[in-house]
């Protein structure tokens, strides 16, 4: 789980209707949230990111409200995962529940500059900074958490695990 992409950086606090205003809270399409991922914090942000790229913010990140629509429009849009100092609890929770990586890397935040392209490989908490040559290293996210990211979030881990036979307790749910 190696990701590559150009950073977009963002302050401290940026809250749930900085990534994902109220306004559009009345769909949980993906799709359409994606179209409005950080809006009110930089109204052109998905007009000028490209699929792959990271963002880089400061401690707090994705506090506020505990919707779940914060990292899905993050990921929908297109984000391939988020660098902060720090993340509010309900969001690094939601975060892997839907399968968007995350990692906490406050050394790195605040050498890491908007536009610089990055190399992240979630497995081993090493972030390189490709623009600078620096290299940084986050703790990893445990192997459970990994294989969330990996699955596309709890819902499909959960769904193939039961379809695998290997959660007896939920054996009885009949799947498609």
């Amino acid at each position: 789980m190696i990701y590559r992409g150009k950073v977009w950086k963002f302050g401290d606090d940026i809250d749930t209707d900085a990534i994902i205003p109220a306004r559009y809270l009345n769909t949980s399409d993906p799709e359409e949230l994606a179209k409005h991922c950080m809006e009110d914090a930089d109204p052109e942000f998905v007009k000028k990111m490209n699929k792959g790229d990271i963002i880089v913010a400061g401690e707090n990140f994705g506090s506020g409200s505990s919707r779940e629509h914060a990292p899905i429009s993050i990921k929908a849009c297109g984000i391939s995962c988020v660098i902060a100092k720090s993340f509010a609890r309900i969001f690094f929770r939601n975060s892997f529940n839907i399968g968007l990586p995350i990692l906490e890397a406050p050394d790195a935040v605040d050498e890491i500059n908007e536009g610089d392209e990055l190399e992240v490989n979630f497995k081993t908490g090493e972030i390189k900074n490709l623009t600078t040559k620096k290299v940084y290293k986050s703790q990893p996210i445990p192997p459970f958490m990994q294989e969330l990211v990996e699955k596309g979030g709890l819902l499909k881990y959960v769904v193939e695990k039961v379809k695998q036979g290997r959660m007896d307790r939920w054996a009885h749910i009949k799947l498609q």
